[in-house]
């Protein structure tokens, strides 16, 4: 498969990265609508920062994302976006059914603090897109 370059003002770049975000306390509190929510929001974070979603998926407590990486964002500054407006819009949509799993109200993050970004450059997209499509889904 062909590397597919993009294209800036003064740079050709082809920069992705997977990043896992794991639900608060590895909670299995990400639903199918949690899920659905989640992609909306995460692609539309990418989108105003001149990146692309290209591949979403999660499990039960936590969430995997291909993002094609545009050179004019820093990647800690990336994932901080993407986990702080998502756990805003989750935690405000979903309140009634998280409220049991995150009961603290000085807390409001879904997400843990950590989270892990690995550059997939060396291994063919396909492949990292493969693996992020197998994640077992929610099961409710």
């Amino acid at each position: 498969m062909k590397t597919k370059f993009r294209k800036a003002s003064h740079a050709v770049f082809s920069i992705h990265l997977h990043v896992i975000l794991v639900a608060k306390y590895r909670k299995d509190v990400i639903t199918q609508d949690i899920l659905s929510k989640l992609q909306e929001v995460l692609s539309r974070v990418c989108e105003k920062r001149k990146c692309m979603l290209l591949e979403f998926s999660g499990e039960e407590n936590h969430v995997h994302l291909l993002i094609d990486f545009h050179p004019d964002n820093n990647i800690s500054q990336l994932v901080g976006s993407l986990k702080s407006a998502s756990s805003r819009i989750i935690r405000k949509e979903f309140q009634d059914y998280l409220k049991s799993f995150y009961w603290k109200a000085k807390d409001p993050s879904f997400w843990t603090d950590a989270y892990s970004v690995v550059s997939v450059g060396g291994a063919p997209l396909e492949i990292v897109k493969e693996y992020i499509r197998a994640q077992e889904k929610p099961a409710h």
